[in-house]
């Protein structure tokens, strides 16, 4: 019984310890002209569902939920938003080369077809990111169309 409290008292100390480690912030006040709704300027119901799906893990601006600043809380959301970003990130999609730009199209396509995108994770938490299938063939008619227009150019 000891040895179980002296680690409960352990973990207590390193759970208030880590509160004093700095998460860092992913927000950007600014939207740079390579910024993919900036660039190709999808109808108002795209761009809505894609802010509201996606900007958050795959942008340079996140808008934090108020859980964001307990550890380790946030040290997994800076985690996650950092692969987010490396995978796919909006802001940046202008400055992608041409062939990178079909990928990363080909891949978002493949991945909100297969439900593999937005997360179940992020979508348990942000119901308002959850996509419907209407949302979801809105989505991939309008980005199966950039695609073909960028591949025709």
């Amino acid at each position: 019984m000891k040895g179980l409290k002296f680690l409960a008292i352990i973990a207590l100390v390193a759970l208030v310890v880590i509160q004093f480690v700095p998460a860092k912030r992913n927000q950007s006040d600014i939207v740079p002209a390579s910024d993919f709704i900036a660039s190709y300027n999808p109808p108002k119901e795209v761009e809505s569902i894609l802010r509201t799906s996606c900007y958050d893990c795959h942008s340079n601006n996140t808008n934090y939920p108020w859980y964001n600043k307990i550890q380790p809380v946030a040290m997994f959301l800076e985690d996650h938003i950092e692969h987010g970003k490396e995978e796919f990130n909006f802001n940046e999609f202008g400055e992608y080369s041409d062939r990178r730009k079909m990928s990363k199209l080909k891949s978002f396509i493949s991945q909100v077809e297969q439900d593999e995108m937005p997360l179940d994770s992020y979508t348990l938490i942000h119901r308002s990111a959850k996509v419907s299938n209407a949302e979801k063939e809105l989505v991939l008619t309008w980005v199966n169309q950039l695609q073909d227009s960028l591949r025709n150019q």
